[in-house]
Protein backbone atom coordinates (compact mmCIF):
# COMPACT_ATOMS: atom_id res chain seq x y z
CA UNK A 1 0.00 0.00 0.00
CA UNK A 2 1.15 3.43 -0.94
CA UNK A 3 2.14 5.80 1.59
CA UNK A 4 -0.93 8.77 2.77
CA UNK A 5 -0.13 11.86 3.02
CA UNK A 6 -2.54 14.48 4.33
CA UNK A 7 -3.40 17.98 2.73
CA UNK A 8 -5.21 20.55 4.68
CA UNK A 9 -7.78 22.34 3.08
CA UNK A 10 -9.41 25.52 4.47
CA UNK A 11 -13.31 25.91 3.66
CA UNK A 12 -15.55 28.25 4.82
CA UNK A 13 -17.79 26.56 7.19
CA UNK A 14 -20.82 26.38 4.53
CA UNK A 15 -18.31 24.84 2.08
CA UNK A 16 -17.51 22.19 4.77
CA UNK A 17 -21.03 21.64 5.03
CA UNK A 18 -21.86 21.75 1.18
CA UNK A 19 -18.72 18.94 0.40
CA UNK A 20 -20.01 16.83 3.71
CA UNK A 21 -23.89 16.43 2.35
CA UNK A 22 -22.79 15.87 -1.63
CA UNK A 23 -20.11 12.84 -0.21
CA UNK A 24 -23.05 11.72 1.53
CA UNK A 25 -25.14 11.97 -1.19
CA UNK A 26 -22.65 10.23 -3.35
CA UNK A 27 -22.05 7.52 -0.59
CA UNK A 28 -18.66 8.71 -0.28
CA UNK A 29 -15.90 9.53 2.48
CA UNK A 30 -15.34 13.50 2.01
CA UNK A 31 -11.85 12.79 1.32
CA UNK A 32 -12.40 10.69 -2.09
CA UNK A 33 -14.84 13.58 -2.98
CA UNK A 34 -11.84 15.80 -2.74
CA UNK A 35 -9.48 13.62 -4.79
CA UNK A 36 -11.88 13.13 -7.48
CA UNK A 37 -12.91 17.17 -7.63
CA UNK A 38 -9.22 17.88 -7.84
CA UNK A 39 -8.15 15.10 -10.33
CA UNK A 40 -11.50 16.04 -12.47
CA UNK A 41 -10.38 20.07 -12.53
CA UNK A 42 -9.28 21.08 -15.89
CA UNK A 43 -7.48 24.42 -16.10
CA UNK A 44 -7.33 24.34 -20.00
CA UNK A 45 -10.79 24.09 -20.27
CA UNK A 46 -11.01 27.17 -17.68
CA UNK A 47 -8.24 28.60 -19.80
CA UNK A 48 -9.93 28.11 -23.73
CA UNK A 49 -13.50 29.54 -22.07
CA UNK A 50 -11.74 32.52 -20.84
CA UNK A 51 -9.74 33.39 -24.54
CA UNK A 52 -13.17 32.61 -26.22
CA UNK A 53 -14.57 35.23 -23.93
CA UNK A 54 -11.94 37.45 -24.81
CA UNK A 55 -11.97 36.99 -28.47
CA UNK A 56 -16.05 37.75 -28.48
CA UNK A 57 -15.09 41.26 -26.22
CA UNK A 58 -12.41 42.39 -28.62
CA UNK A 59 -14.90 41.55 -31.58
CA UNK A 60 -17.72 43.35 -29.65
CA UNK A 61 -15.57 45.95 -29.02
CA UNK A 62 -14.24 46.23 -33.28
CA UNK A 63 -18.03 46.56 -34.11
CA UNK A 64 -18.48 49.43 -31.58
CA UNK A 65 -15.84 51.51 -32.46
CA UNK A 66 -16.58 50.96 -36.31
CA UNK A 67 -20.29 51.93 -35.46
CA UNK A 68 -18.97 54.86 -33.53
CA UNK A 69 -16.60 55.80 -36.57
CA UNK A 70 -19.95 55.78 -38.53
CA UNK A 71 -21.64 57.52 -36.49
CA UNK A 72 -19.44 60.53 -36.33
CA UNK A 73 -19.18 60.63 -39.97
CA UNK A 74 -22.97 61.08 -40.42
CA UNK A 75 -22.57 63.18 -37.86
CA UNK A 76 -19.89 65.37 -39.33
CA UNK A 77 -21.37 65.53 -43.21
CA UNK A 78 -24.87 66.42 -41.06
CA UNK A 79 -23.29 69.11 -39.57
CA UNK A 80 -21.46 70.25 -43.07
CA UNK A 81 -24.95 69.85 -45.10
CA UNK A 82 -26.56 72.30 -41.56
CA UNK A 83 -23.69 74.83 -42.11
CA UNK A 84 -24.30 74.98 -45.78
CA UNK A 85 -28.04 75.57 -45.16
CA UNK A 86 -27.28 78.02 -42.84
CA UNK A 87 -24.64 80.24 -44.99
CA UNK A 88 -27.30 80.04 -48.06
CA UNK A 89 -29.98 81.17 -45.29
CA UNK A 90 -27.85 84.05 -44.09
CA UNK A 91 -26.95 84.88 -47.67
CA UNK A 92 -29.94 84.63 -50.45
CA UNK A 93 -29.19 84.52 -53.92
CA UNK A 94 -31.16 87.34 -55.51
CA UNK A 95 -34.49 86.57 -56.99
CA UNK A 96 -35.20 87.51 -60.70
CA UNK A 97 -37.80 89.31 -61.53
CA UNK A 98 -40.11 87.47 -63.92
Amino acid sequence: MAAVERIVVQATLQDKQAFAEKARRLDLPLSELMRRGAFAYQADESEAELAALADAAKSAADKAGAAIDDALDFIAASNRRIAAMEAQAAHPAPRKAA
